[in-house]
C-alpha cells in the first residue's frame, strides 16, 4: 500500500488507550462508584482484542508487495522480518514480566509466528485456523484444569517460570493464551488483505460486525438470566460460560471481541477519510504511531510512578483515581506523541524495533 491509512493508527491509538484505563483499573483499584466501574468495565477485553487484530493487519500491509510478487527472496526478507520482529517482542514482553505479569507483548511473538507459517495461505485457510482454535479451546479445557498454577486473588502465576507452567500459561491459560487468542491476529491479518480503501466495503463490516457485537451482548445476557433463574451461584457459572468476560477467553468473548475490533478499526479509517485533516484525528494518528512506545510506558512510568510514591494503596485505590489517572496519562501520550513527531519519524521503542528487525 503506496499511502498509511490514517485511520488505522487512530485506532491503534483508541485500543492503546482502553488498554490502559483496563490495567490501571487492574493494577490500582476499583473501589467506590458503580457507574464509573461500569463505564471502564466496557473496555474489558475489548482494547486487547482490537489491539491484537491491529496487530495481524499490520503484518499483511507489511508484507503485501512480497505476497503479491511471488518472487521467492521477496517473500524470504519479509518472512525474516516477521520472525525478528516476534523474537523482538517476545523478549521484550519477558523482560519486564516481574512487574507487568499481564503482559501481551511476549504472547505477540508466538501469534506472530502463526502468521508466519500461514502467510501464503488462502482466505479461507486464515479464517479457518482461527474458527478451529476458537472452537477447539472449549475442549482442550475439558482436558486441562483452567485455574491450574493461578492465584486469582492477587493474579499471580505460581510456576511460571517453570517449563510446564511456561508453556501452559503461554498456550492455554494465561492472560492472552495462544489458543485460542492468536485467532484475533488471524483475523486481522484477512481483514488487511481486503480492500480497506473502499468506503462501501467498510460501511458493510461496520454494520455486519455491529449487528453481530450487539447480538452476542443481547444473547449472553438473557441467556445467563433465563438459565439462571434468579439462581446467584448459576449465574456465576453461567456467567463463566456464556459471558463475555476475556477470562477464560471462551466463543462468545472471541467472537464479541473479533467483532469490536471490526466495527472499531473500520469505524476509524472511515473516520480519517471523511475528516483526515481534522486536528483530533491527527493527534490520535501521531498516538497511534507510537503505541509500543506508550504500551510499554504505561507500565514502567505509569503505573511505576503510583508504586513509587503509593506503594501501600496498589489494589486498594479508588475506581475514580484509576479512571482519572488513566486519562490524565493518555492525554500525556497523545501530547508527547504530537511533539515527538515533529521532530522524530518513528516512536523510540518503534525505531529500535525497526533497527533490529528490518
Amino acid at each position: 500500500m503506496k499511502t498509511r491509512i490514517v485511520g488505522i493508527d487512530v485506532a491503534r491509538a483508541l485500543a492503546v488507550i482502553g488498554m490502559i484505563i483496563v490495567n490501571f483499573k487492574t493494577v490500582f483499584g476499583t473501589e467506590g462508584s458503580p457507574w464509573l466501574k461500569t463505564l471502564a468495565s466496557l473496555f474489558d477485553g475489548k482494547a486487547a482484542a482490537t489491539f491484537v487484530v491491529l496487530a495481524g493487519l499490520g503484518i499483511a500491509l507489511l508484507s503485501k508487495k512480497a505476497r503479491e510478487s511471488n518472487d521467492p527472496l521477496k517473500l524470504a526478507l519479509a518472512r525474516k522480518r516477521i520472525l525478528k520482529r516476534a523474537l523482538f517482542l517476545f523478549v521484550l514482553g519477558i523482560s519486564y514480566y516481574f512487574i507487568w505479569p499481564a503482559d501481551i507483548l511476549h504472547f505477540y511473538g508466538l501469534y506472530l509466528l502463526l502468521v508466519l507459517l500461514l502467510l501464503k495461505q488462502s482466505a479461507k485457510v486464515i479464517i479457518g485456523t482461527a474458527l478451529t482454535l476458537i472452537i477447539a479451546y472449549p475442549f482442550l479445557l475439558s482436558f486441562l484444569d483452567y485455574e491450574q498454577g493461578w492465584d486469582f486473588s492477587t493474579l499471580n502465576y505460581l510456576d511460571f517460570w517453570t517449563v510446564e507452567g511456561f508453556a501452559r500459561n503461554l498456550f492455554v491459560n494465561g492472560f492472552h493464551p495462544v489458543i485460542p487468542w492468536a485467532a484475533f491476529i488471524l483475523l486481522g491479518y484477512w481483514f488487511g488483505q481486503q480492500d480497506l480503501q473502499n468506503p462501501a466495503y467498510l460501511k458493510r463490516i461496520l454494520l455486519s460486525s455491529g449487528l453481530l457485537f450487539f447480538s452476542l451482548q443481547l444473547f449472553s445476557i438473557f441467556s445467563i438470566r433465563i438459565l439462571a433463574d434468579g439462581d446467584s451461584s448459576a449465574t456465576e457459572e453461567l456467567s463463566q460460560i456464556l459471558g463475555t468476560s476475556p477470562m477464560p477467553p471462551l466463543p462468545i468473548y472471541m467472537f464479541s471481541g473479533m467483532a469490536i475490533a471490526l466495527l472499531v478499526i473500520s469505524a476509524c479509517i472511515l473516520w480519517g477519510y471523511k475528516q483526515s485533516d481534522s486536528r483530533l484525528i491527527l493527534a490520535l494518528n501521531r498516538t497511534g504511531q507510537l503505541a509500543l512506545t506508550f504500551y510499554v510506558a504505561h507500565v514502567i512510568l505509569g503505573m511505576g510512578l503510583v508504586e513509587l510514591f503509593l506503594p501501600e494503596q496498589i489494589g486498594q485505590l479508588s475506581i475514580g483515581f484509576s479512571f482519572s489517572y488513566a486519562l490524565i496519562f493518555s492525554v500525556l501520550c497523545v501530547i508527547f506523541a504530537g511533539f515527538w513527531r515533529q521532530h522524530f519519524r518513528m516512536g523510540p521503542l518503534e525505531a529500535l524495533m525497526r533497527k533490529l528487525t528490518d
